[in-house]
């Protein structure tokens, strides 16, 4: 059987560290370099007087705010010139998106689902006819897109949808189903999903069609200026050049633009951080109490310089892959799904963390603190829940290495929550495999931090083909080592792609010049490797299942039932 060549993620779980892929480090084009920060100044602009305080009691991010942007060029960032777009990059676009997030969550996800994942499956997937229709509107935000996958039954197991397309003797296409939480869900374009006879397809409908019903508003705790709909199909004629892709390929459309859409969520809880950090810091430096600056306590120094270091590894893997995708890299699937679940979740705990130092003053409706902590805590659900994102992570990394153990070829570890096939039971052989792995070239200063690297790879291939023989076929259904194998890999990559900036910082500013960076970049690779440590060496910890037992109890009981005083 012959295996695509897997991504770098998924290389490591086979004892690979394919370091020509991370070194050196990528970078765009001066030129690019250029058109970016062109772009950046003139979103800082146009969004000068932008009240996202305004924008909520509005329930509405601004027509007259979409509207500029457009005119500036800010809402068709990858479309190519030719249909009006910038034409940026994936690490331009990404670059741009970690500046939106500095603005306002609620409007980086409202940009988010324009050009992210409902503009992309048409700049991917288009035909000419169909990019020379709707890309010049996209692009000068004369019209807003929409992307509509999520179902009331079909959430993170988004194959199994219920909506149903049929395809009639004229080549149209009647549709019938329901979707929710859909943003932009009232505007303009909406690339659709549905299953179909010969699989999944992927429809663009255009807003008002005879049938397609725009439901209410859903009411939300945070992101209170997205329109967030329900829709609800009833037999909407889809005409035969409004499918997007091939019909019975729909599915591979969805996870593609969500592949690439992750990538923007990455980045844009940097920016999302970076922004949290320069409040804190104006905060802890203006905030007095016994005396002292508040700057000047250890437990707030902890919490900031968490922050730093964690934003600096963070950093490093998103823009390494947004990289790796403009050198042509085509497999970023798990990469992508390592900076969404990394950069989200960061972003909360240090929300909380920033929350926290804001003491009375952060729990105020009158300051950023609150709306910023209600609007991000939807970030680690949509666009794939991060549990799931895990179950994703180690499944797909194990595939290559079970594909080298007999009877494990055809285990489908892709769909940890579709339709699973069945396989053989395993059998002990050996896997074929490097003894060690490759060390990672980097500047010769950083030797101590990346000779370790090779330690730690060698022991997640072990680890991981461990799980694979003590599990056989239920490794689809082992949440625990999934979350602990994906944690470890996320680690290894963080670690890399962080050693590879650094190196470049060495190289380009000198030893001198570049200590500051490195203080930081060797903050993070210690502690990174630590948990790379923790979460192999603990894959069946003594704990799991008596936390396990006890879930079991409460479920049966109907919650707690230990009442210190029952009433």
């Amino acid at each position: 059987m012959t295996m695509p060549s897997p991504s770098f993620a998924a290389s490591l779980f086979t004892g690979r560290l394919e370091g020509d892929m991370v070194t050196p480090f990528p970078t765009p084009d001066a030129a690019e370099v250029e058109r970016v920060k062109a772009l950046v100044a003139t979103l800082r602009e146009v969004t000068a007087d932008y009240d996202p305080a305004q924008a909520e009691a509005d329930r509405w991010v601004g027509d007259d705010l979409l509207h500029d942007l457009g005119e500036a060029g800010l809402m068709g960032l990858y479309i190519d010139p030719a249909y009006g777009g910038a034409g940026l990059s994936q690490t331009g676009y990404c670059r741009v998106f970690e500046e939106i997030g500095h603005v306002d969550a609620t409007l980086s996800v409202v940009l988010g689902v324009h050009q992210s994942i409902g503009t992309k499956g048409i700049h991917l997937y288009g035909t000419d006819e169909q990019k020379e229709r709707y890309l010049p509107d996209l692009a000068a935000g004369r019209k807003l897109a929409a992307f509509a996958l999520t179902e009331p039954g079909a959430g993170s197991d988004a194959y199994h949808l219920d909506s149903w397309a049929e395809r009639q003797s004229d080549g149209s296409w009647v549709l019938n189903g329901h979707k929710h939480y859909i943003g932009n869900g009232s505007k303009d374009v909406i690339v659709t999903f549905a299953r179909c006879e010969e699989g999944h397809v992927a429809l663009i409908l255009d807003g008002g069609m005879e049938g397609l019903e725009v439901g209410e508003r859903h009411d939300t705790m945070g992101l209170r200026a997205n329109d967030l709909r329900r829709l609800t199909y009833k037999d909407v004629r889809v005409a035969p050049e409004n499918v997007l892709g091939e019909p019975g390929r729909g599915f591979e459309v969805a996870v593609n633009v969500l592949n690439n859409g992750r990538l923007s969520l990455g980045t844009g809880s940097v920016g999302a951080v970076k922004h949290l950090l320069g409040l804190a810091v104006d905060h802890v430096t203006e905030r007095h109490q016994f005396g002292l600056p508040l700057a000047d306590f250890e437990l707030v120094q902890e919490k900031l310089g968490w922050m730093v270091s964690y934003l600096y590894g963070l950093e490093s893997l998103c823009y390494l892959t947004t990289g790796m995708v403009d050198q042509g890299v085509e497999d970023y699937a798990i990469e992508s799904a390592m900076a969404k679940v990394a950069g989200t979740e960061f972003l909360w705990y240090a929300a909380n963390r920033v929350f926290q130092l804001g003491g009375g003053r952060a729990y105020m409706r009158d300051e950023p603190f609150e709306k910023i902590l209600r609007d991000i805590r939807i970030f680690p659900i949509f666009e794939g829940a991060n549990d799931v994102m895990r179950a994703f992570i180690a499944l797909t990394g194990l595939k290559p290495l079970a594909s080298q153990i007999e009877g494990m070829a055809d285990l489908d570890l892709t769909r940890p929550l579709g339709s699973l096939g069945t396989v053989a039971g395993y059998v002990l052989d050996k896997v074929d495999r490097q003894v060690r792995p490759d060390r990672l070239e980097v500047d010769d200063s950083l030797r101590a931090l990346a000779d370790p690297l090779t330690d730690q790879v060698a022991h997640l291939r072990d680890a991981a083909e461990g799980e694979l023989r003590h599990h056989g076929e239920g490794i689809k259904t082992a949440q625990r080592s999934q979350k602990r194998l994906a944690e470890a890999a996320m680690d290894i990559v963080a670690q890399t792609a962080t050693l590879s900036r650094m190196s470049g910082v060495i190289q380009e500013r000198g030893p001198e010049l570049s200590s500051a960076d490195r203080y930081v970049a060797e903050t993070f690779c210690t502690r990174a490797a630590r948990r790379v440590d923790r979460n192999l060496d603990h894959l069946h910890h003594p704990d799991d299942e008596r936390q396990h037992a006890i879930a079991r109890d409460a479920i049966a009981a109907g919650g707690y039932r230990y009442e210190i005083l029952p009433l």
